[in-house]
């Protein structure tokens, strides 16, 4: 497949979803629970993104330098330090470990 036809199509279907979004009634966006998945659903998709990009190489779970930076950022959250210091904190983690890890 052409990389171009993917593009148009990935265009096309964007497209779509978004005017698919601008149809539905008004009435059924004011539904209690259809406002409580609205605000749910980017959180639990953030977090099943990052558990993926972290635990995963694509083929197998794994467990290396980068569970540590995301342990060392939830402790920063938790601990309620600025963002920055939570990015930071995560950053120099995971490059300690990688560097201090004896690689096979």
């Amino acid at each position: 497949m052409n990389v171009w036809i993917a593009i148009a199509l990935t265009t096309v279907g964007c497209y779509l979803a978004k005017l698919l979004g601008l149809l539905v009634p008004a009435g059924a966006l004011e539904r209690p629970l259809v406002q409580r998945l609205a605000a749910l659903l980017p959180v639990a998709l953030l977090a099943a993104l990052t558990a993926q990009q972290t635990f995963g190489d694509g083929h197998q779970l794994v467990l290396d330098a980068r569970g540590a930076g995301l342990a060392a950022a939830a402790l920063a959250l938790v601990l309620r330090a600025p963002f920055l210091v939570v990015v930071g904190a995560a950053v120099v983690v995971t490059a300690g470990v990688r560097a201090t890890s004896v690689t096979p």
